[in-house]
């Protein structure tokens, strides 16, 4: 029959069946059948005709929709369903009374007014004819009730435990006995009922009122069944509303709004409703009274008249009248005998109340008032009531046989029942109060202890108080993590990971319902003894506040009336903190349990090793969680009882949500209210959630849950546009429209409590509200769930540090800037890649003599494509970004930035090119020199070959020929060209150091020292004489207990250094402008180096500082820079003297001369000879146009694959920390602290050096070797094209070699004039040329090939075209200001970002003693961290000042601090503590100074492990 059910067409069976006896089937079969086509056809009409099998879930009714945000009064028929829910869901008791539309039904009016005569109008008007619904009769109309049960039928457990919670909200009876459709058999819904909580009062024997509230299915009242026998005129539902609220229709009637003739699925269903007493004197019942309600003929329905007749206190009867040959006479004879008390109404009969017997009333109802009836009703059954001890409790109906109860029919919900009676079994016989203490200890005193030390880590007084405090907290977790998990916890989380989706719901639900019946009497008690003492507490502060009105006493007694009165004050409220205690201590919900299970999370992270009674490794607890939410359940972010969020819990869960969900974009809600002020029930209505809202449980804390948006509203959603706005007031904080955004509300019940509905007005007023929060939602971008984890952390860590209104810069912030940091990155980098592709083809062309100036048009022009390809990007970022709301602010800014790395690109380009084109002179001299040697050689070796022509047999004899002619002409070349010489620039700078500067002492037994790693520079300086000793020489740092000094200011030091750091990199960038490798070294350069040094130091002496340098600074700084440089200059004067040197380069020449020889004595055409001779010319530019090349296409696959080079500088920093540790050498710590960016340079070079090593045969030989074949194309293309070009033009071997020099400019330094004197008039096979060319070019680039290797890759590339040096200028264009209290360097990517107003920051900052700071008085380093330091109560005296500055005002101190933002941190970074422990000797040795060894700082930071350290980076 199912199967038919959901398949078959169904044709209305309007005036079908009449005659239901002639069929050949019995009538009560025929009937039966027309009875189910009618619910085919109703569920078909319904859209539900699948739903049988595929039953409705919660979670789709839950999900927002674009239908769920309209208000709908009236809807087509396809939607009522959905409509219902909608309403329903909002506690919209008119839910019931939906209009249904007719489409067109206006436009069918007029059609018809339009077609019929006037006369035809009147005769329809006459006969009665509806001008409406043509076809469609009073019956046709769906039932209100029909669309109610036909969702019943078809929803999962789950949704109808829901309806069935949100139907008696709305204060509508509810079903208790329904037949089932197909087999009739009756079922009881008892799992519908377990959510469901009513309360009421009533006055006991000395008139106090009395509060009760109780799981319905637990509470014994007295129950009044109402039933009929045939059809009656009144409506038997009707009058039950009249007993329980006039002014509600608690049971759907005949005379309802949309009631039609016809209801198909409400035949043989009981109802149920409860009336609950106010204990006022207006009740119409003293006690709380079930009333059920059998719909249809009781006689049809004999199995539910048995159970409730049997179960009532009353009950209560409509037939028209009394008749002996009724078909139900016997049943009703049964009824009079039986002892309960009956009560009979007739319908048909007009007489008033009569008591025939004891217990036995009549009462006529014919055309009598409806309210006259109704009071009499009334006191019958309070008559009645009071006479019988008869009590009905709902879970009782269970018990009858034959019927089904829906939690015994679901195996899951059996599973899920039996797993939480035996959790619930382990609370029997325990003190309410004790529960929590015994079987969740995690969550007890040890975690209140450690949320109170962790709120006062966040008011520290100074680094030791800081120390003590991880201390304790470590020790609390210690413990938390020793605590033994209860047997009820364990049983709880193999439950949850052993039992399927719906087994694990069904606990939790059951959880909810054993946990809230345990707990609800004991709670209810303890909230009326704590209102009964808080009415106390009242009452006397009232007398206490007003003594006067005391009545008036003897004198003595009158002055000691207030004193007792406030002792008893006292002792009243002690009396009411320790019920508070009580009452907290009692409640035990499921959010209990969950918080125990983050505080087993949390022991177990934080000392980092599982639990031994845990039957599952900690890491899949959040999962759990994470599961619960996704299936509806909320996640407690704040826990209500210690006030504390467990940040590492919530961000556990929350990254197993972005496992299972994937980093989805979410729409924050946050509701904020004093307690019991409506927010839960205000989410309930909203959103059809189930939040917690009597008054026993209130939610305490913060609650986060998920509400799922249709894939249709996501769409719609992302219609928002990027806003940028200046703010200036409030509503460009917050979004706030005083006209729009004021919501004025109605109050929630439409009459008094507890019987009241809740007020349309009031779920009007949330429909409202909830379209305009979707609005702004669908306006805004959100947020992504990895971003809302960093907003939590943030929102809590600036309520932990007192800062609600917290820094601008928060984590998202900061995240989404560091993204744009390495943006910045890639943009900067695209931009210099493209810049020197440009720059070595015009290089190559200056060298050429092809261009003779370079203009900064030309360059933009070649810089175009690139920088429109970058524009493009950026605006891609900005507008499409998931952060693009945050990175608005900082769009203008950084399309300056770009702007200007452009310029400074082209700028910079054309200072290198002009740079080349002023040493082309010099260097055209040495070229033309080296030129002229090489052709003179050549037509020499041609001479003497035409000389021996006749001896070309003879081998041996033409090869000592050779010999002897080369050596006689390498001696010519050498006398008249002194050979290049090694240089010792040591020597030189120290000579010109002498001649030089007379005026500065070189003492030459002094050995110098390395200025880059001393510890201060207060040795190399004195006092100006103007200056006194409390200038730049002294500082202080202090607190009440406790100063620090240190010789010179570290305002001072960190000038000094940062001088020093910029005078290194200008002279680096003048020894490359040099082109010592093209041009030579000469002692000139030394000269310049050092005029420029000491232009410098006068020019910094000059300004605004209140010292001088010593001489042995200046020397001590050459020399150090020389001694750095030292081999960057000697490497390029090696490869110029390689090139140049005749004794060396034509040693190397010899076999190709020779080759040229041997071809001249065999008579070789001269196109053969002029080939090798081109190729020969060509080998050296071949190799370095392909070594420059790789390098650059090396630096572009290292910022690709390479670890520690993929990012910007933080991550470089990163690396860089991670391989100090694992070497663990104390001196590259102190360059790495002292000098940081000379470490990043050595750090860079070290690692493209071992890139190059490790990655050579699988990435670097064959980047080359497709260089090299891509060059090779090149240049035989360039020949082909010249061949081409003579053929057509008749031109000369001139022209042909014109044209392909003119080809290769772009790529080689290649040109005509290195031909100068080698002769070529007779080439006329320019086919043969190209020939030969491309044989010998095979050659050369094998030649090429073969020799490039891991060692002389480096050393035949100038310093600047190496891919090191590129990396470098790229990633340490960057701030390199360090922190005047701790050294650690600024982290903005961006060179001069002071000049954008933004603060020199970093994310982390150090111990202040690794940069020399100790203790006032003491030799004892200071262990003060600067980001903890910044919270603390102390002080300092910066630069010396008599004039204290806190540290939390450390800003106010100008100067260098200014500059500064250092936000305060005081998680443990475990990377400095471990580094001050493992080199303590040697940081004591360095300094001169010492840490206190015994200090209990030292102590707890010997605990970091250098694991700990490293993973402390990130």
């Amino acid at each position: 029959m199912e199967d038919k059910w959901t398949s078959e067409t169904v044709e209305n069976q309007k005036g079908k069946n009449k005659d239901l006896g002639t069929t050949g089937v019995h009538p009560d079969e025929q009937l039966q059948q027309y009875k189910t086509e009618k619910q085919r056809n109703l569920f078909k009409r319904l859209h539900l005709e699948d739903r049988h099998h595929n039953k409705l879930r919660a979670a789709d009714v839950l999900l927002i929709t674009e239908h769920s945000l309209q208000s709908h009064e009236s809807c087509v028929e396809e939607e009522l369903v959905h409509t219902f829910i909608q309403k329903l869901l909002m506690m919209v008791y008119r839910a019931r009374y939906i209009h249904v539309k007719v489409i067109n039904e206006r436009d069918q009016i007029k059609q018809k007014e339009n077609d019929s005569s006037e006369s035809d109008i009147f005769n329809d008007f006459l006969e009665n004819k509806s001008l409406y619904h043509e076809g469609m009769s009073q019956s046709d109309l769906i039932h209100p009730m029909d669309v109610q049960m036909a969702v019943f039928h078809c929803a999962d457990g789950f949704l109808k435990q829901l309806m069935v919670t949100k139907l008696s909200q709305c204060q509508y009876a509810l079903p208790l006995l329904v037949p089932d459709l197909f087999t009739q058999q009756i079922e009881f819904p008892l799992w519908t009922f377990r959510q469901i909580n009513k309360s009421w009062k009533m006055r006991n024997i000395n008139n106090e009122i009395i509060s009760q509230t109780q799981p319905i299915y637990k509470a014994e009242t007295p129950m009044v069944f109402f039933f009929r026998f045939g059809s009656v005129s009144s409506s038997k539902s009707q009058l039950m509303n009249s007993l329980i609220n006039e002014k509600h229709n608690t049971f759907f009637h005949r005379n309802c709004q949309g009631s039609s003739k016809t209801r198909v699925l409400m035949d043989g269903v009981v109802e149920i409703t409860w009336f609950c007493s106010s204990g006022t004197n207006d009740d119409k019942f003293t006690e709380c009274v079930a009333f059920c309600n059998l719909h249809g003929d009781a006689g049809d329905h004999e199995k539910q008249l048995q159970i409730l007749t049997e179960m009532s206190s009353v009950n209560v009867l409509l037939l028209p009248r009394l008749d002996r040959n009724d078909r139900h006479a016997a049943k009703i004879q049964n009824l009079y005998r039986d002892r309960k008390p009956l009560i009979c109404l007739f319908t048909e009969d007009e007489s008033a109340i009569t008591e025939p017997k004891k217990g036995k009333i009549k009462i006529g109802l014919k055309d009598r008032n409806q309210s006259e009836v109704s009071e009499e009703l009334r006191r019958a059954l309070n008559d009645c009531l009071s006479e019988s001890s008869h009590t009905f409790r709902l879970e009782d109906v269970s018990k009858h046989s034959d019927i089904r109860i829906d939690e015994e029919d679901d195996d899951d919900c059996k599973r899920g029942r039996e797993a939480a009676q035996q959790m619930m079994s382990l609370l029997e016989k325990k003190d309410l109060t004790e529960i929590k203490e015994s079987f969740l200890p995690h969550q007890g005193k040890l975690w209140h202890q450690w949320s109170q030390k962790n709120k006062e880590l966040h008011r520290p007084r100074g680094e030791m108080e800081i120390s003590k405090k991880h201390k304790e907290m470590s020790k609390i977790r210690e413990k938390q993590h020793g605590t033994k998990i209860s047997q009820y916890m364990k049983l709880f989380i193999e439950e949850m990971i052993s039992n399927a989706v719906c087994e694990k719901l069904f606990l939790l639900k059951w959880l909810r319902i054993l946990l809230d019946e345990h707990t609800s009497a004991d709670l209810s008690a303890l909230h009326h003894k704590y209102d009964e003492k808080w009415s106390t507490v009242l009452k006397l502060k009232a007398n206490y506040d007003k003594p006067e009105q005391l009545k008036p006493q003897k004198l003595k007694e009158e002055q000691t009336e207030p004193e007792k009165i406030c002792e008893q004050l006292k002792d009243a409220q002690t009396e009411l903190e320790r019920m508070s205690e009580d009452l907290q201590a009692a409640t035990f919900g499921l959010e209990h349990i969950m918080r125990e299970i983050s505080q087993i999370y949390e022991s177990c992270s934080f000392v980092k090793k599982n639990k031994k009674d845990l039957q599952v490794h900690f890491s899949s607890l959040p999962t759990l969680a994470a599961e619960m939410m996704i299936s509806g359940s909320p996640l407690e972010l704040m826990d209500g009882d210690a006030a504390h969020v467990p940040v590492i819990w919530i961000s556990a869960v929350l990254d197993q949500l972005i496992q299972k969900l994937g980093d989805q974009r979410v729409f924050v809600l946050s509701v904020l209210g004093l307690q019991s002020s409506g927010k839960s029930t205000m989410l309930n209505a909203m959103f059809g959630l189930q939040f917690a809202v009597s008054a026993g449980r209130c939610t305490r804390g913060a609650f986060m849950q998920l509400i799922r948006v249709s894939d249709e509203m996501k769409t719609q959603m992302n219609s928002a546009k990027d806003e940028v706005c200046v703010a200036e007031c409030f509503s460009d904080v917050i979004r706030f429209d005083v006209q729009k955004d004021v919501k004025y509300f109605s109050q929630l019940w439409e009459g008094s409590p507890p019987m009241a509905p809740p007020n349309p007005n009031y779920c009007e007023n949330i429909q409202e509200l909830k379209e305009t929060i979707m609005s702004h939602a669908s306006k805004s971008n959100g947020i992504m769930l990895k971003d809302l984890k960093d907003r939590i952390k943030d929102l809590w860590e600036a309520l932990l540090n007192e800062r609600f209104v917290f820094s601008f810069r928060n984590s998202l912030e900061i995240s989404a800037y560091r993204k744009l940091e390495i943006k910045y990155s890639e943009w900067s980098w695209s931009l210099r890649s493209a810049m020197m592709k440009t720059e070595n083809k015009l290089h190559n062309q200056i060298e050429n003599e092809a261009i003779r100036e370079i203009e900064e048009t030309d360059l933009q022009r070649e810089l175009r494509k690139t920088s429109e390809e970058v524009e493009k990007s950026m605006s891609e970022f900005f507008e499409n970004d998931k952060d693009k709301d945050i990175l608005i602010q900082w769009k203008t800014s950084f399309e300056i930035k770009i702007k200007e790395i452009q310029e400074n690109i082209v700028r910079e380009t054309k200072q290198k090119l002009n740079e080349v084109l002023q040493q082309r002179g010099l260097k055209k001299k040495i070229d033309a020199q080296r030129t002229q040697h090489e052709n003179t050689l050549y037509e020499k070796s041609k001479e003497l070959a035409l000389n021996l022509k006749d001896d070309t047999n003879d081998e041996e004899t033409l090869k000592k020929e050779f010999d002897l002619f080369w050596e006689q002409s390498v001696k010519m070349i050498i006398r008249d060209t002194p050979a290049i010489k090694d240089i010792d620039i040591m020597r030189d700078m120290r000579k010109v150091l002498s001649h030089s500067f007379e005026s500065v002492p070189i003492d030459h037994q002094r050995e110098s020292t390395d200025i880059f790693t001393v510890p201060s520079y207060s040795d190399y300086v004195q006092l100006k004489k103007s200056g006194g000793i409390a200038g730049a020489v002294t500082h202080a740092y202090r607190s009440a207990k406790t100063v620090f000094v240190n010789i010179l200011s570290p305002e001072a030091e960190a000038q000094i250094r940062s001088f020093i750091a910029d005078v290194v990199q200008q002279t680096d960038t003048m020894i490359q402008s040099f082109n010592i490798s093209k041009i030579g070294y000469n002692i000139n350069y030394s000269q310049q180096i050092t005029g420029y040094i000491k232009a410098r130091i006068t020019e910094h002496e000059e300004g605004r500082v209140k010292y001088v340098f010593k001489n042995e600074f200046f020397m001590d700084l050459v020399l150090s820079i020389c001694k750095r440089s030292n081999k960057k200059i000697t490497d390029q004067h090696n490869l110029f003297r390689e090139t140049n040197d005749p004794v060396l380069y034509l040693k190397k020449k010899r076999e190709e001369y020779y080759s040229v020889f041997q071809k001249y004595c065999h008579g070789a055409a001269s196109a053969v000879i002029f080939g090798e001779i081109i190729c020969q010319k060509l080998k050296e530019p071949i190799e370095q146009s392909i070594y420059k090349k790789t390098a650059r296409d090396l630096a572009d696959e290292m910022r690709s694959n390479c670890p520690s080079l993929n990012g910007n500088r933080s991550n470089l920093d990163k690396h860089i920390l991670e391989t100090l540790a694992e070497e663990e050498d104390f001196n590259k710590y102190m360059n790495y602290i002292d000098n940081p960016r000379d470490h990043f340079k050595s750090f860079i070079r070290d690692e493209v050096s071992q890139y190059i090593t490790d990655k050579f045969s699988d990435s670097v030989l064959p980047m080359m070797k497709e260089n090299i074949e891509l060059l090779q194309q090149k240049i035989m293309k360039a020949a082909h094209e010249s061949t081409e070009h003579v053929q057509e033009k008749s031109g000369d071997a001139g022209l042909w070699l014109k044209s392909f020099t003119q080809k290769l400019s772009d790529e080689l330094i290649f040109s005509e004039k290195d031909f100068s004197g080698v002769k070529h008039d007779d080439v006329d096979n320019f086919k043969l040329l190209e020939d030969v060319i491309r044989q010998e070019l095979l050659a050369i680039m094998t030649d090429i090939s073969r020799s490039f290797n891991t060692e002389t890759f480096p050393v035949k590339l100038d310093y600047k075209f190496r891919p090191d040096e590129l990396l470098i200028d790229h990633l340490c264009r960057c701030c390199w200001v360090q922190c005047p209290f701790c050294g650690t360097i600024c982290t903005n990517n961006i060179e001069n970002h002071e000049e954008h107003k933004t603060d020199h920051n970093a994310p982390s900052h150090r111990n202040i003693g690794l940069n020399g700071w100790f203790y006032s008085g003491t030799k004892n380093l200071s262990f003060s961290i600067c980001t903890s330091a910044v919270v603390s109560d102390r002080s300092f005296y910066p630069k010396g000042s008599d004039k204290s500055v806190p540290w939390k005002d450390y800003r106010s101190a100008g100067g260098v601090y200014a500059d500064w933002c250092i936000r305060p941190d005081l998680s443990e970074v475990s990377y400095w503590k471990w580094f001050v422990c493992r080199f303590q000797e040697d940081l004591e040795k360095h300094y001169d100074k010492k840490f206190q060894d015994d200090d209990e700082i030292l102590v707890q930071w010997r605990k970091c492990t250098k694991k700990d350290a490293i993973q402390s980076l990130g």
